[in-house]
């Protein structure tokens, strides 16, 4: 039976280095669930080393956790890929790794970079710069995802920065992109009224979350037969009943 759930699909770690270091995977899991979110992907920059830890944490939990990450294009544009499988966002992040512009992070200046456990102890702290570029542009990269059994999210495309819409004014139309993504500053009803052009893309609200605070503030509203990554591929094409939920649509 199909109903409707709630989701935050773009949420970041201690291990992004513009994240605030009490995003740990059990404190995400915690807050997840107090929020009512049935749903949530860990999508940290460029990376997906703390995606187990937080699949362990929510165990038993009424949310799933989806595997993802926020790639940077070789344009500088954010890509958030969702991936069925751990197996399938490490084998990406095999991949993104290879392909990241050389750097090592500068915590003073960008901050620290954490994997941590299910109990949130730390376990790394990767010198790897995790938020530069990748040499993958738009086209390569999309392909990527979905020879994985990804999707792959135009991320943010209402902000300036770090955005498609941002750095090159247009969505490829070409790209194989799964669907768009508004950040906070955007409701969706506001976000189809300014982006006509893409009406034949889902539209998805996302909190982009750095901080505690932020989760679920900006969640989508999907109609599925289950929480899970199966069930959010079908909602984005539409298909069986599957959807996302428009504001006033029963």
């Amino acid at each position: 039976m199909l109903r409707e759930m709630t989701a935050d699909l773009h949420i970041h770690t201690c291990l992004s280095p513009c994240a605030t270091l009490d995003m740990t995977p059990r404190r995400i899991a915690r807050i997840a669930r107090s929020r009512n979110l049935e749903m949530i992907a860990i999508t940290d920059h460029n990376s997906a080393e703390n995606v187990a830890a937080t699949q362990r944490a929510a165990a038993g939990d009424t949310v799933c956790v989806l595997a993802g990450m926020e790639i940077t294009s070789a344009e500088e544009a954010h890509i958030v890929a969702l991936f069925p499988t751990l197996e399938a966002a490490e084998s990406m992040q095999a991949l993104v790794y290879a392909r990241l512009l050389p750097g090592e992070n500068d915590e003073e200046l960008f901050g620290l970079q954490v994997v941590a456990n299910e109990f949130d102890e730390v376990e790394d702290q990767p010198r790897r710069l995790l938020s530069t570029a990748t040499t993958l542009e738009i086209g390569e990269l999309v392909a990527e995802v979905h020879a994985r059994g990804g999707l792959a999210i135009a991320a943010h495309i209402d902000r300036q920065g770090f955005s498609l819409v941002g750095q090159l004014g247009f969505i490829p139309p070409d790209a194989g992109l799964d669907a768009l993504e508004i950040s906070p500053r955007t409701d969706l009803t506001a976000g189809r009224a300014r982006f006509p052009e893409y009406a034949d893309y889902p539209m998805l609200p996302a909190s982009d979350a750095h901080d505690l605070d932020e989760i679920g503030l900006h969640p989508v509203r999907l109609r599925l037969g289950a929480p899970s990554f199966e069930e959010l591929q079908m909602a984005l094409r539409a298909r069986e009943g599957r959807g996302v939920v428009a504001p006033g649509v029963g």
